[in-house]
């Protein structure tokens, strides 16, 4: 099987090379799979992991963070904010190209031949996220934007309505990548299939469903420490095999660099309880955790008719009923950190910094027992929505919550008819996540602002409280961290006084990594960079 494989991977790389007659060694590929598939090439549709990744391997934006999710320089030598931060200003670095490609127009061919980056391309890549033509789902990105101006090819000039102290974080999403402005590309060219980037590697041959090829871009514009030229890995080789055990196999067999995450299927093949590498494994593979900006919880449809969620005493009961750290120990491998904080996961500098539910099956009887008093009803239920991923976790819920006197109907679904019926407000329980989309404690807390209701937003509990409402909007304008952070803070504790939801664990990403692999690094949105990874025999 694996000698199968590599003739095949070999040949997929050779023939996608073919017009340079170069054959590569396989030690300077990197192998992964995408299970999930890749729906585009285009960073305005780089809405979830899949597309994200690829995204990040192709192009650049103005901004990017590093692995502690700081903001840092991308092609952005340096910024500079107006002092009533409503005005963005950057300047580029010099020397940034676009990979080479035959859709450039004859023109540009003819009078910039090695295709620079200029401050009009950026101008026209971000307000191309909002053009009804193009349709992205990362439009709301540039909602506080007022204007962009290239004033100079170097220089541009961002201009927001009113102060958003996380435009920064916002930038660095692979939405705002740099493509190559309309007008210096033939009429015909298309951004999904054809993509343009300045970033690390391009694509070189793209069969949807079965493989895609990346190359290195040899005009990329970063350099190690000692000055040589990145990335140092020649290819970058996707496969999309659906099956997680048939990836995990592959891996197994040495025909994959790394899986990412945890999988059911094949969690207990690798790991012990404790969440450590089994022996028989620990001699081929590097195990990496990173704590991963993502909340697991359960949603509680706060305005439903259903007496259950209008009584806060059960929903406080259904919080403190069940062992988060049994169900992470047990379920999860230890792969995760029970949720007995807020919503906002740790990670963030206003994470894990207030007290939220602690198991106590006494308590929550005592609630359960109240409930029953003021409604006179003796059976209390609850149905909880979620997809099949996440069945075993609503099961443990389910027998520890009847334990303390709860009954609970689990509801399986496709998960898009999940994401459906949650938006519309037609569950009363559901299992959800939520995964930032940059790192600043509003993007969670924005779930629970009121302006905010789904379907129009992410408010899909429908909290509503005037004086969050106040919190949230002082806090979006307000330009000290630490000011920001104690508002945060008062708004988390708001949200666990209230029972809005059922935090269930904070996330962590775990990669398994062969260990001829060098350089791979995580952070807090795990992200896929391989500019500075290598290889040895």
């Amino acid at each position: 099987m694996k000698r199968h494989f590599w003739f095949i991977l070999f040949g997929l790389i050779c023939y996608a090379c073919s017009d340079t007659q170069q054959v590569i060694d396989p030690t300077t590929v990197f192998r992964y799979n995408e299970h999930a598939n890749i729906t585009s090439l285009d960073p305005a549709f780089s809405k979830d992991q899949r597309n994200i990744w690829v995204c990040n391997l192709m192009y650049n934006g103005l901004v990017k963070l590093d692995s502690e999710l700081e903001v840092v320089s991308d092609i952005a030598d340096y910024w500079k904010v107006s002092d009533n931060g409503l005005t963005y200003s950057f300047i580029l670095k010099e020397g940034i190209y676009f990979h080479e490609n035959s859709a450039f127009a004859k023109a540009e061919q003819t009078t910039n031949p090695v295709h620079k980056v200029t401050a009009a391309d950026f101008k026209y890549s971000l307000e191309r996220l909002t053009d009804p033509a193009i349709a992205s789902p990362g439009s709301w990105v540039m909602a506080n934007v007022k204007s962009i101006a290239a004033v100079s090819e170097n220089e541009l000039v961002i201009e927001l309505s009113q102060p958003f102290p996380a435009f920064l974080g916002l930038l660095t999403m692979k939405y705002c990548s740099v493509i190559p402005a309309s007008s210096r590309l033939k009429a015909d060219y298309n951004q999904r299939s054809n993509p343009i980037g300045t970033g690390p590697f391009y694509m070189k041959r793209w069969e949807e469903n079965v493989k895609l090829v990346l190359r290195r871009h040899n005009n990329y514009f970063e350099t190690d420490d000692k000055g040589k030229p990145l990335p140092y890995l020649e290819a970058v080789a996707i496969t999309f095999k659906n099956d997680k055990q048939s990836e995990f196999l592959e891996f197994a067999q040495g025909n994959l660099d790394f899986i990412n995450a945890l999988d059911p299927s094949y969690k207990d093949e690798l790991l012990t309880t404790q969440g450590e590498l089994k022996p028989a494994y620990q001699g081929s593979i590097d195990m990496i955790k990173a704590p991963f900006l993502n909340t697991e919880y359960l949603g509680l449809q706060l305005d439903s008719d259903t007496p259950e969620l209008q009584s806060l005493n059960l929903r406080k009961a259904i919080n403190l009923g069940f062992n988060r750290e049994l169900m992470i120990k047990y379920l999860r491998n230890n792969i995760g950190m029970p949720a007995t904080s807020g919503f906002i996961p740790a990670g963030l500098p206003a994470g894990g910094k207030i007290d939220g539910f602690q198991y106590n099956p006494t308590k929550a009887r005592k609630l359960v027992e109240a409930y029953q008093q003021e409604t006179g009803d003796q059976n209390p239920q609850i149905t909880i929505s979620t997809n099949a991923n996440y069945l075993d976790l609503c099961e443990y819920i389910q027998k520890e919550l009847e334990q303390i006197g709860i009954a609970v109907v689990i509801e399986v679904m496709p998960p898009s008819t999940l994401r459906q019926a949650r938006s519309a407000g037609q569950l009363d329980v559901f299992r959800s996540s939520w995964i930032a989309d940059y790192p600043d404690a509003e993007n969670y807390l924005s779930l629970f602002y009121s302006k905010n209701f789904s379907p129009n937003g992410p408010n899909y509990t429908h909290f509503a409280d005037s004086y969050y409402d106040q919190l949230y909007e002082t806090a979006l304008s307000n330009p000290n961290p630490k000011e920001r952070e104690a508002l945060y803070l008062k708004m988390d504790s708001m949200i666990i006084d209230k029972a809005a939801i059922v935090p269930l664990y904070y996330d962590q990403s775990v990669r398994f990594i062969s260990k001829n692999v060098h350089g791979l690094e995580t952070n807090g949105i795990n992200i896929l960079d391989l500019t500075r990874v290598y290889k040895t025999h």
